[in-house]
């Protein structure tokens, strides 16, 4: 394996420097105690949302010198994920390493033609009543299926990802953390899959037809303890403003940037910058899936930037999440929708949050309604002005009042700053490439 191990020396500092955003206090219950000046091997801080809840979240930090890697390739990422197994590990993300270094062509099953494609699924021809199928289809799905197997990585319990200073990430890979305990990302720019192969659905959006495509960022599925902190998630080369449109609707490449599904639990996502992207964050994916989400979906979100998103910032189901000081940016002409999406039993508690609205932008569009559901949404500010988001929504939108009071009272919480306050202080310290 092409793997570069290095060791590393835990360095014990009780000092916090000014400025910098990596903790080297860990505050519990019998006082302060130092943690690793090496940020690989820092671990969430004790109360710092719902991933500090129980065991907390440690990620690889026991890891041995044998499993402690520095990968500059995907090939070398995906082989440090499964060497080991889930013994702990570090894995070290050197510059920008690209899951799709050939191209979409590499993936192209023998006879794919898309222009075939096209013609043989056009409305015009294929109509709106039926899913498509046939030689193309079928050769699409196994296009889809090479690319999937390329560009996904199966992250292992027990471990951390992080990048190397400034400049390191992951280009069109998607993370797979499925199934596992104790998973720590941090200071990567992860910049979104491009679904090579998306499929045309002719009987979607009230048969007018859409094309659907797969592969998140990062996916939490199943799974608990997690720290996702100081990564920058974005659409980075490939915005949706770069897409084509075939049949009137736009060709879409491009899934979530971080879904947290299916039973997940205990999850911190802390500092990270989410750029220019559509559907950017699913807490639960399923109205009907009671049975793996009912008393999970635990998720605190805090001093994270959203910029350029247009909706799911999160979409929430069934899960008590805490959403405190974040910065939600929604500029001048772009493509908006709403930011917290209030589902199927969900209980967000939205508080002390900072949004800033481009002119004419109505804050009474923050909250959308999908389901029945109580939120709590107090002490938030737009464009530096208390509003409550609640009142202001029931009364623009009488047709989907909004239930106050989510039930449930946040207690891990790693501080509160003010919400006037939030802007500065997520604009200068939110995002990969800002740890110490």
């Amino acid at each position: 394996m092409n793997v570069r191990k290095c060791h590393d020396h835990a360095i014990v500092r009780a000092v916090v420097l000014a400025g910098c955003t990596a903790l080297v206090l860990s505050l519990t219950g019998t006082g302060a105690q130092a943690q690793p000046r090496d940020v690989a091997r820092q671990t969430l801080g004790t109360g710092d949302g719902w991933g500090a809840y129980g065991t907390g979240t440690t990620g690889g930090a026991a890891a041995d010198a044998e499993h402690v890697y520095t990968v500059t390739t995907w090939e070398q990422f995906r082989a440090a994920l499964k060497d080991g197994g889930s013994a702990p590990k570090i894995i070290k993300v050197k510059g920008m390493i690209d899951a799709v270094s050939e191209g979409c062509d590499a993936f192209a099953a023998d006879g794919y033609d898309f222009q075939k494609y096209l013609a043989a699924y056009d409305p015009a021809v294929w109509g709106h009543d039926k899913p498509v199928s046939g030689e193309q289809e079928d050769l699409r799905a196994a296009s889809a299926a090479n690319q999937d197997k390329a560009i996904k990585a199966n992250v292992p319990a027990n471990t951390t990802i992080i990048g190397m200073g400034k400049g390191s990430g992951i280009l069109g890979g998607s993370l797979q953390i499925k199934g596992v305990d104790n998973v720590i990302v941090r200071n990567v720019t992860f910049e979104a899959p491009v679904d090579c192969f998306p499929q045309w659905d002719p009987t979607d959006d009230n048969k007018t037809g859409a094309w659907n495509s797969e592969y998140d960022g990062m996916v939490v599925y199943g799974s608990t303890h997690v720290w996702v902190d100081h990564n920058t998630l974005t659409d980075g080369r490939y915005p949706d403003s770069s897409l084509p449109s075939y049949f009137g609707k736009v060709f879409q490449q491009h899934d979530g940037l971080l879904d947290v599904v299916r039973g997940s639990n205990h999850v911190t996502v802390s500092w990270n910058s989410f750029k220019d992207h559509d559907k950017t964050m699913l807490i639960g994916n399923s109205d009907s899936a009671t049975a793996d989400d009912t008393g999970k979906l635990k998720v605190t979100l805090h001093h994270n930037r959203f910029e350029g998103i247009v909706e799911r910032a999160p979409r929430v189901r069934f899960g008590q999440v805490d959403s405190y000081n974040n910065h939600f940016v929604v500029t001048k002409g772009q493509k908006w929708g709403y930011v917290f999406g209030i589902g199927k039993e969900s209980r967000l508690v939205a508080e002390h949050n900072a949004f800033t609205l481009a002119q004419g932008i109505s804050p009474a569009k923050i909250l959308k309604k999908w389901s029945e559901a109580p939120v709590t949404a107090n002490g938030n500010v737009v464009g530096g002005k208390a509003v409550d988001l609640i009142a202001v929504h029931n009364a623009e939108i009488p047709g989907e009042t909004l239930q106050s009071g989510a039930g449930w009272t946040p207690t891990l919480r790693a501080g509160v700053d003010p919400a006037k306050a939030v802007p500065g202080i997520v604009g200068a310290r939110a995002g990969a490439g800002r740890l110490c």
